[in-house]
């Protein structure tokens, strides 16, 4: 299969994509009217100061041996010391244990704590776990990779017999200075001036790196694998790379001149892409590739669809017939279900490639009947997976139509490179529901309000739903609440508070607090969104300010339009206003308040809302800083504020509120 490969680099970013022809090219020969349909099979981030670490040499230090593991912590200069298991380890040129074997010397036997040796780091830390070890070391070039311990030579597992004959042969009595060799499968067509010519390249590459083990002190780094953009075009096979478009004429230089040392008939192949007009990933295609990647549902060429869920353990991949419900009068449920699963089974494969995804990997395909449909799937699956670089292991197709399999998890993929563990749900999905959090914001308040009788009134800070559902839910919470303790309950919060936000931001007499919940005092004018009719006045129209409602008398002809209304009456969640069209009483100011915004107008240094000047200055207040601890502070006047959390549990740490300073009941 023909493959292109895409790098694009900048200060803060390398990405490389690998495209792969759809079919045979149509009209190969001539660059620029080669009507070959490309798609994106793999893509790989690497950030400055994020990149991988896997190929690189360390010297490092022996921290911890381990019986029960019977492995050893090392310290190679990073936060999390790496795990070498005692298979890993390697003296005077030998591997001395295998796993379940029960021979071979005992790790406490061949390391000591505080000792110093020589390790290739394998995997990346990945999560809570530290970089995987070894101390058998390896070489890689184009043709081979070189390990200074190891013996004779040996072949990728991904050739076939008749090429690794062939190989083998050309590869006969090569001179490995002492070492071992892997041929790796992107020989394929190589001969023994290939080999010769890399062995020499080797060779210098591990005599520097004998040198700098001698010199450097533990923990350090000796030697590091080349960057990601030789890694991908290095392993690409020789008769299947097209070309290779770089943007970056520094990764040009350093591409062409790596490829003309180890393949040079490879090195005319790589250009520099110098188009200004256009981005090459937005030239072809990659950028929505990418945008796609962050989504859960992937859509099939039927109607059918993936739903790909990530876990601690394993992957999930689930498949679903969406809206295809088959093609022609002779097609079947069976039929319909197999032809979908043949889709997805293509496509699993594409989306495990082109994320990355590592680990146990399990798809759950749609039950078939037929043992034959089923064989179908899987030999589907098995000849995408035959592109894919990385080692995988693929268990038949079980009863219940689900395949595992498992694939090496080296480094981390594109989607956890892009993104980070989302702070509202930690990384469930799911968040509490306004309905539970107002239970449990009633439950608080009972117990608040046990505890400090003293104040008249309470003004809270919640969500606008949680306060909606408080007021006006089946229950009627607050009612009861204020009927059974004699207090008056205000609430103000914003949209941009977390749905499980409670907080007592300040207490006191009824009237002051009172005077600081409501959004405006009468007589202010506010420009505002008309949105519906009024559910019970015939003339009456609506508008809503983070549900808080406005009811505008003789409104019913300017829904879907903007207008200055002025504030006749206020209650607690509803004021009434009048259009303002004979202008604003003497001494009120005008403002404007936007849906989602806060419920009093955003108040600044340069525009501050104030009350009509028959009623004196208007205390608004902070409403953003006040109340994040449990400590309780008092005002000038006595009045005070309190805060507390509500959760899934009955009680929950509070959220620091980053919300507007004003916000609405």
């Amino acid at each position: 299969m023909k493959k292109q490969v895409l790098v694009s680099s900048d200060r803060n970013e390398t990405r490389v994509a690998m495209l792969e022809a759809e079919g045979k090219p149509t009209a190969p020969g001539v660059r620029g009217k080669d009507t070959t349909k490309w798609r994106t099979a793999e893509l790989y981030l690497e950030r400055r100061g994020e990149r991988s670490i896997v190929g690189n040499v360390y010297k490092a230090k022996v921290e911890n041996v381990v019986a029960g593991l019977e492995a050893a912590f090392v310290d190679i200069g990073y936060e999390k010391n790496g795990f070498l298991h005692v298979d890993d380890i390697v003296v005077d040129g030998k591997q001395v244990a295998k796993r379940g074997t029960g021979r071979g010397a005992r790790i406490t036997e061949l390391l000591k704590s505080g000792q110093e040796i020589v390790v290739q780091v394998t995997k990346d830390p990945l999560k809570t776990k530290g970089a995987r070890l070894t101390m058998q070391v390896a070489i890689p070039g184009r043709f081979m990779v070189y390990v200074p311990t190891g013996e004779g030579v040996g072949f990728s597992r991904r050739l076939d017999d008749k090429e690794r004959a062939r190989l083998r042969r050309e590869a006969r009595d090569l001179d490995l200075g002492g070492g071992g060799a892997i041929i790796r499968t992107a020989a394929r067509g190589g001969v023994r001036k290939d080999f010769q010519r890399e062995l020499l390249y080797l060779h210098k590459l591990n005599e520097v790196l004998e040198r700098r083990a001698k010199e450097a002190k533990a923990p350090s780094m000796i030697f590091q694998e080349a960057d990601l953009s030789i890694r991908v075009v290095r392993d690409v096979f020789l008769d299947e790379l097209q070309e290779a478009l770089i943007d970056d004429e520094q990764q040009f230089e350093r591409v062409k001149s790596f490829l003309s040392w180890t393949a040079p008939q490879l090195a005319e192949r790589v250009i520099h892409y110098t188009d200004e007009k256009k981005d090459l990933f937005s030239r072809y295609g990659v950028d929505k590739d990418i945008e796609k990647i962050l989504s859960r549902r992937v859509d099939l060429p039927s109607g059918g669809y993936l739903v790909i869920d990530h876990t601690e353990a394993l992957t999930i991949i689930d498949v679903n017939t969406g809206s295809f419900t088959g093609r022609g009068k002779a097609r079947g449920l069976e039929e319909t279900i197999t032809h979908t699963n043949l889709e997805a089974a293509d496509e699993a494969v594409r989306q495990i490639r082109l994320r990355d995804i590592g680990g146990i990997i399990v798809i759950d395909f749609i039950d078939m009947a037929r043992a034959s449909n089923r064989d179908a799937v899987l030999k589907t699956m098995r000849k995408a997976l035959d592109e894919d670089r990385t080692k995988t292991h693929v268990v038949e197709i079980s009863p219940l139509g689900l395949v595992e399999m498992t694939r090496q998890n080296v480094t981390d993929g594109v989607r956890e490179i892009m993104t980070k563990r989302c702070p509202v749900c930690d990384g469930e999905g799911v968040v509490l529901s306004e309905d539970t959090v107002a239970v449990h914001v009633e439950r608080h308040l009972r117990e608040y309000v046990s505890e400090n009788p003293k104040p008249e009134a309470y003004l809270v800070k919640v969500h606008p739903r949680v306060a909606g559902a408080l007021l006006h839910g089946p229950g009627e919470s607050i009612a009861h609440l204020e009927a059974e303790t004699g207090k008056a309950v205000f609430f103000e919060g914003g949209e941009g508070l977390p749905l499980d936000h409670f907080e007592i931001s300040f207490e006191g007499t009824r009237k002051k607090v009172e005077e600081r919940a409501l959004p405006f005092q009468i007589g202010d004018e506010v420009m505002v969104t008309v949105v519906e009719p009024h559910m019970y006045e015939e003339n009456a129209a609506v508008a809503k300010l983070d549900h808080y409602i406005i009811a505008i008398e003789g409104a019913i002809d300017r829904i879907g339009t903007k207008a200055l209304v002025r504030i006749e009456d206020v209650e607690r969640n509803l004021a009434r206003a009048v259009i303002a069209d004979d202008g604003p009483p003497k001494g009120a100011k005008k403002t404007t308040a936007k849906s989602g915004s806060t419920a009093r107008a955003k108040k600044t240094d340069d525009d501050a809302v104030e009350s009509p000047a028959s009623r004196g200055p208007r205390r608004r207040g902070s409403r953003g800083g006040r109340g994040r601890t449990r400590a309780k502070s008092t005002d000038s006047n006595g009045d005070s504020a309190q805060s507390s959390s509500a959760d899934s549990s009955a009680e929950a740490p509070a959220k620091d509120s980053s919300s507007s300073s004003e916000s609405t009941p």
